[in-house]
This record gives structure tokens, sequence and C-alpha cells, in this order.
């Protein structure tokens, strides 16, 4: 559905306001974004695999984006009354027509792309053939292989009076073959004027050769009269890649093979041309159609609803050729489309084989052809070797995906099942992994008698079945488990597990930006906080209680819950930014999000602009709001990164940039999360992850690999664009998240050397107790012969940090200078005052704030990198700054 996209109604007897010169269609943009995916697959700089895997994202986000937004537009466009895009005045048609329109476009340059890498990997032996490329070896290979492996588990249909054309399942390829009924007939009559001319012979041969009499009763049995169409449909159960004779690795697909096939297939018929066709179908569903007219269990009406996704009506036909006129013309019919609806590709119509091609080209291969593989780290703030309950009691954590694993999290959830002290775990949970160690520890925590209340939103779009599967494992398992509510999605990501301990009952709060997916979270870009913090805990009570009632609430402390508070928050933040520009104060607002489409936010944002406040958004997906625009949003920029993850992470900030209020959330800045969906954000309290955040955010926007700007004309800077240009002339490129990697391996590594810096003090110490009492219970002459020399010194943490750097081959920083750290009281008062202001709903004073804000840095071993220079673009996205 179309919630999200802020269409409304015209009135009547008005005319719709003026199309607003700053904002552009959500739709288009994200077109624009998903070239911006493509373009990776053209960039030189990425590994000749992965460039592949990026016009495969590509074609499956296309995909999505034809089933969801072209479908819901498709069904907005019968409705009688009219319907506009309150920030383009499009109509549904309109917008429709534009979206396939830029479609065309698009497909031109995915070609181009597949067939330069394709191009390029057969140089290395990774040859994709197609029948016309094959030589005759591997020509009789494919022959006998389709034959014995293929040929079984076909399952053929003509189209005739008596085979009526068959439903095409929604993404599903098939080989469309156009058969000649001219030439079948044309030797009907041959064989009935040869037998009237010369009959005594016809009956001869009739009579004595069996093997002609054969052939005649088999033509007649199986070469059914008024067929023009062959259809096969692709197998299951086969492979797709087929491996073909020939040095290094040449393949076909499988929908290749039955082309070069279909003669055999039909054998009965002639054969005049095939091709390979895929439909879209309409997969917007509306998951309350009927709710309110039975008692139906929810779980079942939604596996009802998901039978109905298959079959709803296409919205588009794709062909790897031009399909000929009577074919095109019944397809059409059929399918009830229109020409402008159809799409032409050599590409593949299914790229989903790109991915597993690195897995058996061989590993030394692989290796050169795929970016240098990573693990997430085990967060450097946390001890393995320590219970995570204990520690995450001590201080808060961030954990930060996929940099850092999301084990600590799940080895948390493991401990609460088991831990004697723990009451009960309370969860929402938006979008699981098919195989989830997260939910497998939630499961035995409810077999272990705690109680488990998980909130299960079956309406995470293609995660449907996933999340009613487990929702079936976690009811068995004795959890209570609830649906969230009718008419909002909840799509928060909050952890609560509450403990009875000695000074009484205890929260342990986890709050996300991401999923718990742990197959995501090595992919995605988010942020996990973890606290004890009381306001918090009860909040998060508070929280689940509304959720068991179906209440949107605004009764909360600290956090901001949509649908009722995270949109009035935002725009009060952004209300006082623009009263401190007006008083001359410093002022900033940033917001990092997966994309921006309400127009509400949108619209203030630009007033921020007019009072010239700067604001820089991080926006990897849509932008309806145009940068640039002289007089609206002159003081906005809006940059983006698609790279080797998907940046995911939403960050709210308000104030100049060194003392920035910072809140991370579930919610990007679009109509359906802020009005539709059940969200939360919460204040970043802790000056030290504070300044992870801010540093995390600083870092990225120093990319000049990925990170591309929008310009006011709607298109974007290349790739590289802010990369200087060296003595050589090369740019020297720099990609943040290669950074952060990296960074990553790092931390842990000295946090590594910081623990047997510990445990090596801790053993000098146990030794000099020892020796104390030792020399106690010798007497003191004893003690007065101990030289100085049975006294080791200690391992110091500037021999820690030389052996982590000289393994990992990093160079001692030179522009590293250590920072003040403030005595426990000075950093414990400050952060106190941070939460009380937060907690009575003041608003605190950046200024104020920040002037010892840099005072907090964290006493620990940190091996810190020297961070790549570009003030020019850094001054451009904050604006002036101290």
């Amino acid at each position: 559905m179309l919630s999200e996209s802020s269409i409304s109604p015209e009135g009547e007897g008005h005319a719709p306001a003026p199309a607003s010169p700053f904002m552009q269609n959500r739709e288009l943009s994200w077109l624009t974004f998903n070239q911006r995916v493509l373009d990776q697959g053209a960039d030189a700089t990425v590994p000749l695999l992965e460039r592949l895997n990026f016009v495969s994202i590509f074609w499956s986000n296309l995909q999505e984006f034809f089933m969801v937004r072209v479908g819901s537009l498709t069904d907005l466009s019968l409705v009688k009354k009219r319907i506009i895009d309150s920030k383009t005045n499009m109509t549904p048609s309109e917008q429709l027509d534009a979206i396939y329109e830029r479609c065309h476009e698009l497909y031109p340059i995915q070609e181009q792309t597949f067939a330069q890498v394709r191009d390029l990997l057969a140089a290395y032996g990774i040859r994709h053939l197609t029948e016309t490329s094959l030589d005759e070896e591997q020509r009789a290979f494919l022959h006998r292989y389709v034959e014995f492996n293929v040929m079984p588990f076909l399952s053929p249909q003509i189209v005739n009076s008596r085979h009526p054309f068959p439903h095409l399942e929604n993404g599903a390829l098939y080989v469309v073959v156009r058969l000649d009924e001219s030439a079948i007939e044309a030797d009907k009559r041959k064989d009935a004027e040869a037998k009237a001319e010369k009959p005594e012979r016809a009956e001869k041969e009739e009579k004595a050769g069996k093997s002609a009499a054969k052939q005649t009763k088999k033509a007649k049995n199986l070469a059914a009269e008024g067929v023009t169409l062959g259809i096969i449909p692709m197998p299951r159960q086969c492979e797709r890649v087929i491996q073909l004779p020939g040095e290094g690795f040449p393949f076909i697909l499988i929908e290749d093979a039955l082309e070069f096939m279909a003669a055999d297939v039909f054998s009965m018929y002639t054969v005049k041309h095939t091709n390979v066709i895929c439909v879209t179908r309409n997969a917007d569903l509306d998951s309350t159609e009927g709710t309110d007219e039975n008692d139906e269990d929810y779980r079942e009406h939604m596996k009802r609803i998901l039978k109905k996704r298959s079959r709803l009506a296409p919205v588009r036909l794709e062909s790897e050729r031009k399909l000929s006129k009577t074919v095109s013309d019944f397809l059409l019919e059929k399918l009830k489309l229109k020409p402008h609806q159809v799409f032409t590709t050599s590409c593949p119509l299914d790229m989903s084989y790109t991915f597993g091609l690195a897995g058996r080209v061989g590993p030394k291969l692989a290796a050169k052809l795929v970016s240098q593989p990573f693990s997430p780290q085990w967060p450097a703030d946390l001890d393995r070797n320590r219970p995570i309950i204990e520690q995450v009691a001590e201080a808060e954590t961030l954990l930060s995906y996929p940099y850092e694993s999301m084990d600590a999290f799940v080895q948390l959830l493991r401990e609460a099942s088991t831990d004697p002290s723990v009451i009960s775990i309370k969860i929402t949970l938006y979008r699981l992994a098919s195989q989830s160690h997260l939910a497998e520890a939630l499961i035995t925590a409810a077999e272990n008698g705690k109680e488990v209340t998980a909130l299960f939103e079956l309406r995470a779009r293609f995660d449907e079945s996933n999340n009613i599967e487990w929702s079936q494992r976690f009811e068995q398992a004795g959890a209570n488990v609830i649906y969230g509510f009718r008419d909002f999605k909840v799509h928060s990501k909050i952890c609560c597990i509450t403990r009875q301990t000695e000074n009484g009952v205890q929260h342990i709060t986890q709050l996300g930006t991401g999923n718990y997916n742990e197959k995501t979270a090595k992919l995605y870009t988010d942020l996990s906080f973890i606290t004890t913090d009381e306001t918090i805990g009860r909040d998060a009570t508070e929280f689940f209680r509304n959720m068991g009632l179906e209440n949107a609430s605004n009764n909360y402390d600290i956090l901001w819950v949509a649908p009722l508070q995270i949109k009035p928050m935002l725009l009060a933040r952004i209300d006082r930014e623009i009263e401190r520009a007006g008083a001359g104060k410093q002022s900033g607002l940033f917001f990092k999000t997966n994309s921006i489409t309400d127009k509400d936010i949108i619209e203030k944002i630009a007033e921020a602009s007019q009072a010239g406040v700067p604001v820089t958004l991080f926006v990897r997906g849509i932008s309806c709001i145009v940068p640039g625009v002289e007089g609206y949003t002159d003081n906005v920029r809006v940059v983006s990164i698609v790279g080797r993850l998907l940046e995911h992470s939403r960050i709210y900030g308000f104030g100049p940039h060194d003392t920035m209020d910072l809140y991370l959330s579930s919610a990007d800045l679009m109509t359906r999360n802020m009005e539709k969906r059940v969200e939360i954000a919460w204040p970043v309290l802790n000056e030290s992850l504070r300044r992870e955040i801010t540093d995390y955010i600083d870092i990225s926007l120093h990319d000049t690999a990925k990170l591309r700007e929008l310009l006011p004309d709607k298109s974007y800077t290349p790739l590289g664009y802010f990369a200087p240009v060296g003595a050589d002339g090369e740019k020297n490129l720099f990609d943040s998240q290669e950074y952060f990697i990296e960074d990553a391996k790092i931390r842990k590594l000295a946090a590594a050397a910081e623990i047997a810096e510990r445990d090596a003090n801790r053993a000098k110490a146990a030794e000099l107790a020892a020796r104390e009492s030792a020399l106690e219970t010798g007497g003191n002459g004893a003690a007065q012969g101990r030289s100085e020399t049975d006294i080791e010194v200690p391992v110091h943490a500037s021999d820690a940090r030389a052996a982590v750097q000289a393994a990992t081959q990093e160079p001692p920083s030179s522009e590293h200078v250590p920072e003040p750290t403030p005595t426990e009281p000075q950093a414990a008062e400050r952060e106190a005052g941070n939460r009380d202001a937060a907690r009575s709903g003041r608003l605190t004073d950046p200024e104020t704030r920040g002037q010892d804000a840099k005072a907090s840095a964290p006493s620990v071993i940190y091996v810190e990198r020297a961070k790549p220079k570009r003030p020019g673009l850094f001054s451009r996205l904050f604006g002036n700054r101290k």
C-alpha cells in the first residue's frame, strides 16, 4: 500500500496546490537509487564477481519494486476518485507512465554493464555461453545432460482450445516456443495425397512397414490441432547453472539449454523459434482485508492472504529477445498488459545465480574476483571470557554491525535463558534468519520456564512465511506470542530482560536500529545499544504492556515512540534549531536514514535551511527533498553511500557538529514510519558512546570512494568525485566501510592486548602477594634479604600498543594526540545531567554541554589510525564549525 507516499485525494472544488520546487517523486528517486546500485557493477575498483552480484542486486531490487510499488500504483490507478501525490501532483497513472519510461532507459544500462562484466570474466575462464557459442563437444554433452538430468522433470504444455493458457507464476521463467501449425497441416496433406494416388502401395506399407506405421500413429496421437504455442516451465529440481566441458569454468543456464532442446521436447511439431519470458505480478496485499468479518486466528488469516500473492494481476512482461508479433499479441491479450509494459533484455531474466558462482570456480580463482572476506569481530568493549550480563550491568554498550558481531547479544540471551535471576524476556521480532541462534536462545528460555513474550510482526513483507513458522515454534515452546496492532506494523527493535538482583528489579534493555537477523547483521550497518538505565527500563516495560493491550501510547519518560511521538518531537527539535539560528547561535541538523519521503519533515527542513541552519542528510535510498534549490534548500546537502555493505542505521542529530544531541532510531524519515508503524527513537546520553557515533559519522562523510552527492538537477555526482588527485594523476580513494572493517580488527587486537596486560598484572600482583605472605611467615630477616630484582615490572600499555601495531603492520599514528580524561565524578555528573534533562523533557544546550565534551575519552588502550584529511568536503557537508 502507498500510505507512506503522502498521497491525498484532490478536494472537491479546489485545485491541487502547486508542485513543490524542492521535492521529487519518491518512485523516480528510488529508480535513481537503484541506478547507483548498478553503477557499482561498472566500478573498476570492485572485484569482478562482486560487480556481477551488483547487477544481480539491481535486478532483484527492480523485481520487488514492480511487485510492490508498481503494483500499488496500478491498484490506485483503477480507483475512480482522483488521487494525487502531494509532493509532485502526479496522479497514479502519470507516475506509472514515468516509471515505465525511466525503466526503459535503465534496461540498456543494465545490458551494457552485464555484457562488460561477462566479457571481463571470460578472460579468467568464467565463460557464460549460449547455444550459438557452443562447440561440438559442448553440444553433445549438453544434449546428453538435458536428456538424462532435465527431461524427466519437465512439464511442457501446448496451448489450444483444449489446453487453455496456463497461469504463469510471479517471477518464474518459461521457455515459450512458437510452433508452426501450417507445416503440420502440409505434412498431413502430402500423406493424404500420396495415399489417394497409390492406395495399394500405402496399404502394403501400412501392413509391412511397422516403423512407418508407428511414426504415422505417433503423429496422429500427439500432434494436436490448433496448436501455435508451447510453454516449458523451468523445473525446480534441476540446477540452474550447468557446467560444460572446456578450460576454466564454461557454463550455460538451464533456460538456454532448454531452448537448445526445444525441438526435442516438441518433437511432433515444427519449432519456428523460442524465447525466454518472465511475468512480474502485483504482490502488494492488504493484510487487513476481511479481518473484521470473522474471528479467524490472525496467523491463519495471513497464511490465506499469502496464497493470493502469486495470482495477482501482472504488471510487467520480460523477454530475452524481441517477441514476434504473433506471440507478443497473444501474451499481451492473455496477461492484459500493454506494449509499454514489455521489456526486452539480453541479460538473464533471473540473476540470482550469480551469488553461487564464486563457490564453483575454485578458491584460488575466486580469491582474485571477490572482495577480501571479513568476519564481524567480537566487540572490543566486551570480554569474551566474562558473562555478558555482568559486563552490560557495569557499563552501557554500543555494538556496531556488521563490523562487530551480533554474537555478543545472542550470548546475552543465552545467559539470560539459564540465569536463575532472570524473570522475563520480552522482544519484538520483525525479521529473523531462517536459521537463528537468537530465536533458539529465546525458545530455550521459554522451555526453561522463563516468561518469554515475543511480538511477531507477521506482515514483514516477503518474510511473512518465515515469521509464521517461527511464531509456531515459539508457541510450542511455551512462549507468549502476540501479533501487534491491526492498523500499525510494529517495526521497532527492542528487547527487555528483567532480573531480580540483590538491589531489586533490574531491566537490561537493548534497542536497535536494525533487525534481529544474524544473516543481514553481517551485511547491514546498524547500531545496537544495551543499557541498564532505570528510566529506559521502565519505558521498555511500559512499551511491552502497551503492545499487549494494542495501545498506541505516548506515556514514556525518555523514549520517543511512533506513531504518536517521533514526528512531533522531530519537528519540535528542528524548530529549536531554527530559533537558535535566528538568535545568531550556532545550529545544525544531521539525519542518517534509508529514505526521506515525509512531506511535513521535508518542509520543516526547508524552513530550517531558509533560516540559515546547515543541514546534512545522509540518505542511502530515496530522497524526496532536492538540495541546493535557491531560496528553498540552499543550506541542505544530501549525500549517499552505496557500497559493499548496506547502510541501514538511523541517526538523528540536533545542534552544531561538536555538541550535537544524538538520537538513534528504528524509523526512517518516511510517512509510513512516522504515522503507520510502531517505532522507537532514543537519546544517546553517554558521552563516550556519543563520540563513537560522531566519529562514525565523520569518517563516513570523509569517504571519497563511494560517497556521492545529490545535485539540484536530481542527479548524483559520479563515483570518486571527491577524491583528491595525487602527483601521479591517480585518484586517492578512501572507502569508509573498508576502514571500519579494518578498524574493528585493530580494536579487537587492542582489546586483547589490554586484557593480556591486565591478566599479566594480576598474575604479578598475585605472585607478589604470595611472596609477601611467604616473607611474613618466614620472618623479618627474609624480608630484609629480598632484592629489588625479585619484583618484576608489569607489562605496560605502550608495550601492548606496540605489539598490536606490529601485528597489524600499522605504523604508529603521528596525528593522534591523547585527550585529557576527566575524573569519574566529573563524567558521571555530566552524564547524570544529560539523563535528567532527557527524562524531564528539557532540551540540553549543546553549547554548554560541549564545553567539556571532548574531555571524556575513556582511559582504555585504543590504537587509532590517522583519519584521512578531507577538509573541503567536510566543511561543505557540515557548514561552519568550531
